[in-house]
């Protein structure tokens, strides 16, 4: 599992590793090698790169957490069912 969204959020943003490289100033190399997970960035590139994408620091990583199971509560008014909110299973 990879622990950084980094190629995920780049997409996103529509910027390449070369342009994140270069405003973050580092080289194209270590953008390339964070965004595969061989290496990790240094904290305060980490907050260069969160700046930069203009995301939340926490936004760069994947969850490390199994997503808990939801299930839908609805209420029936009207002959309709509506959705009013989600409890843990």
């Amino acid at each position: 599992m990879e622990i950084l969204r980094l190629k995920e959020i780049l997409k996103e943003k529509g910027l390449t590793g070369k342009e994140l490289a270069e405003k973050i100033e580092v080289s194209e190399m270590s953008i390339s090698n964070i965004v595969k997970g061989s290496t990790f960035p240094k904290p305060e590139n980490l907050l260069k790169i969160a700046e930069v994408l203009d995301v939340d620091i926490k936004d760069l990583f994947n969850s490390t957490k199994e997503p808990e199971e939801l299930e839908t509560l609805y209420i029936f008014k009207d002959g309709v069912y509506t959705p009013i909110g989600k409890i843990k299973k």
